[in-house]
């Protein structure tokens, strides 16, 4: 696999440090976790739980090893500089600063293993007047200015579906991992990288940006293409109080249904720019769709040229038999549900690990060999 033989000491808790982790190992990189003292890592014991293990955990731990320290012993620190001695990789999520306290840091480590590539991941990044500012995933969207884009029907924020800031910091943060391993095979020396959530979610807004930048004014969600301007990027109700989605914009799907519909007169409100112009497209559409439901416009729109889904909830997505036709829903010998990994490498694909570590199972294989005998073995 591609990542054979790298070495990943991983300090991180939660989400983005141990999904970055997680991709390492389903391509064959040897994740140690280090667990507080205490109850471990806190997905453990968050959200619910199938044959005695949190879904949260198995799905971001899965294949790697556990080893619990306390940082603030010196039992703790020794075993950690075993470990960071021979690593390649080290991902933190603390606070920024709490690791240079404990002593662990990115110098620290840097100084008795050059080639180490250490990753920090906060909500803010390590330096900026919002350094100390403690968030997660829906207070980095709220100052972002994302949330305000998720308006609902009533014109009102509403609560993001997906924890965004954390995912793409995660992938930002697994991006420049990779780039500093691979410069390292040049020059022999690693890097730090500070990775913000922050950071991570505004770089991802290239689309949605153009009237603020253009104009200076903030936008109003329901006129945007994206949020409801669109009477081919919508949601719509159906008979059964179920719903579907129109998710192309494109003049040529509007065509395409309107002309499949027997109304092409209203073809030219699909050209006019998104917002109130469209309105009148955007009201037929909706007398339309309530006259069926969501099963009976699904067997309508087979074989349309017209970009069309029916509104599932998370349940009926992972159900579709496409979802474990790429792989990427699995089960364990358990019958536990496991998430795959979605890189997908023709040559050396991922080999995804369904088994998870119990909390400290590895120390005594670590403290006796440290990262001689992998998992794997």
């Amino acid at each position: 696999m591609k990542l054979e033989g790298v070495k990943v000491l991983d300090l991180s808790l939660f989400l983005p440090g141990p999904m970055l982790t997680l991709m390492m190992a389903d391509h064959g990189a040897d994740v140690i976790k280090v667990e507080p003292a205490g109850e471990g890592e806190p997905s453990r014991h968050i959200g619910y739980v199938k044959n005695g293990a949190s879904v949260w955990f198995r799905n971001t731990h899965r294949g790697k090893r556990s080893i619990q320290l306390d940082l603030k012993s010196e039992d703790g620190k020794a075993l950690f500089w075993a470990l960071a001695k021979e690593a390649d990789v080290v991902v933190e999520a603390f606070r920024p600063g709490v690791v240079d306290r404990l002593g662990v840091g990115y110098e620290a480590v840097r100084a008795v293993n050059p080639g180490i590539v250490y990753c920090s991941i906060s909500a803010f990044g390590q330096d900026g007047p919002n350094r100390d500012r403690p968030a997660h995933d829906l207070a980095v969207e709220a100052l972002a200015g994302v949330i305000a884009l998720n308006e609902g029907q009533d014109g009102k924020p509403a609560s993001p579906h997906m924890p965004v800031a954390d995912a793409l910091a995660s992938l930002t943060a697994l991006s420049g991992v990779l780039m500093a391993l691979l410069r390292r095979q040049t020059t022999g020396v690693g890097d730090y990288l500070d990775v913000a959530m922050l950071d991570s979610l505004l770089a991802w807004t290239p689309n949605v940006t153009g009237k603020i930048f253009a104009t200076g004014e903030p936008h109003t969600p329901k006129h945007e293409r994206s949020w409801g301007g669109s009477a081919m990027f919508q949601l719509y109700e159906c008979a059964d109080g179920q719903w579907i989605a129109l998710g192309g914009s494109e003049v040529k799907f509007a065509r395409n249904l309107l002309d499949s519909l027997g109304r092409l007169d209203l073809l030219p409100y699909a050209e006019l720019q998104p917002g109130p112009g469209q309105y009148p497209l955007r009201d037929f559409y909706r007398e339309t769709f309530r006259t069926r439901t969501r099963a009976e416009w699904e067997t309508w729109f087979e074989g349309k040229d017209v970009c069309f889904a029916p509104v599932r909830n998370l349940k009926e997505g992972f159900e579709d038999p496409a979802v474990a036709a790429r792989g990427m829903l699995a089960f364990d010998a358990e019958g536990n549900e496991v998430v795959g990994t979605p890189i997908r490498f023709r040559e050396e694909p991922g080999v995804v690990d369904p088994a998870i570590p119990e909390l400290d199972a590895d120390r005594g294989q670590i403290t006796k060999h440290g990262w001689a005998l992998p998992r794997s073995t």
